[in-house]
């Protein structure tokens, strides 16, 4: 049975009365405007939870898998595209800190610890789902590389946001990903990149997803991340971590819905008497219940796994599936349960239920993640 430990409590406590208090009642104004949460990342920031999983001696806390996935979630639950960019960065940090040089370490950790946004750029206009597809070419040139190319639906990159980005381009197309594909850690403001369009999203409206334009990019061959032809490695490592983030995301989207349902329900009186009295009813709140809870488990599972150094594709890939699923699954009964007034914006449960839909796709669809988790399963038959 999985207990959380006094500290993990402790801190999920100390997240969630933040989140309650300063993140909750600014979520509709953000999905209404769209509006980068700066003040919000900031006290993130100033809290250890931006860095949480950055070493001491770069200016982070240094917490596990299992931090991550209480700050995620408590945030999700309050809001998901602020939970979104933490996520995402948190993402980010463990690359570079599983990856980088000492060099690289030391400029960019401390300022992810203080909030200056990460962001990875694998995803192309032909290259989803299928990484082979990358068609963003670094070709050496004296002691630099120049990139060309053009990455979509980058998240944590905007008109204010991203900071450092993560950049995989192939260096030698004719090795394909197994050895062509080269990781570069490059700054915002590099001469030759730009952020192209910013999309305007169903959901998540406050966490910036843009078009990232290299165009004659000139980058150090010391902006190489790890070793030359290691990216495609780097970024599935990166990615089992990545999808653990994500289903303590769709884990607390989940977790809010269920409440917000469970709360009108309690209210709502039609016939004399509150609809959560109605048996059919009562077995929505049971389903909602028992789902979170399997999401929560599985997702927790992964990331003991993953704190233990034991291989984590298949429960990362479970938990991220079962859990985005569930948070699909969550927000539609919650908002039946609200009746016509679920589909009105004066009730978060409709933007929940938009915020929801999106986990189901990125860091891999949920068609994905099902056929990682079943050639994992075959290799042991």
């Amino acid at each position: 049975m999985f207990q959380f430990t006094e500290d993990q409590l402790a801190i999920r406590e100390i997240i969630r009365d933040f989140a309650e208090n300063e993140i909750k009642p600014k979520a509709d104004e953000l999905d209404k405007t769209g509006s980068y949460p700066l003040e919000t990342v900031n006290a993130l920031a100033d809290m250890g939870v931006m860095g949480l999983n950055i070493k001491g001696e770069y200016g982070g806390p240094e917490m596990d898998e299992i931090c991550k996935v209480i700050a995620v979630s408590e945030v999700a639950r309050c809001c998901a595209s602020t939970a979104e960019i933490l996520a995402v960065h948190l993402m980010v940090n463990d690359v570079i800190q599983s990856n980088a040089n000492e060099e690289q370490k030391k400029k960019y950790l401390p300022m992810a610890a203080e909030g200056k946004l990460g962001a990875f750029a694998l995803t192309e206009p032909n290259a989803g789902s299928d990484a082979s597809g990358v068609k963003t070419k670094a070709v050496k040139d004296g002691d630099s590389y120049i990139i060309n190319g053009t990455k979509c639906f980058i998240s944590n990159l905007g008109p204010e946001e991203g900071n450092h980005i993560i950049v995989l381009a192939m260096t030698d197309p004719e090795k394909g990903t197994r050895g062509g594909m080269t990781a570069f850690l490059v700054d915002r403001d590099t001469p030759g990149l730009s952020v192209g369009k910013t999309e305007d999203k169903m959901g998540i409206r406050a966490a910036a997803v843009s078009e990232l334009i290299m165009e004659d990019c000139r980058v150090p061959e010391s902006a190489i991340l790890g070793k030359l032809g290691d990216g495609f490695k780097i970024a599935m490592s990166g990615l089992d971590g990545g999808r653990i983030g994500i289903a303590a995301q769709a884990v607390g989207v989940a977790q809010g819905a269920m409440e917000e349902g469970v709360r009108y329900a309690k209210e709502r009186v039609q016939f004399g008497k509150p609809i959560s009295a109605n048996q059919g009813l009562q077995w929505y709140i049971a389903d909602m219940a028992t789902r979170v809870e399997a999401a929560r488990l599985l997702t927790l599972r992964a990331a003991c796994k993953r704190n233990n150094g034991k291989p984590v594709s298949r429960y990362a890939s479970m938990a991220k599936y079962y859990a985005a699923e569930t948070a699909c699954y969550v927000c539609d009964l919650a908002l039946q349960l609200h009746g016509g007034y679920g589909y009105m914006k004066d009730y978060p449960i409709e933007r929940m239920y938009r915020d929801a839909r999106i986990i189901r796709l990125y860091e891999g669809t949920s068609e994905i993640q099902k056929i990682i988790i079943a050639k994992d399963i075959l290799k042991e038959f």
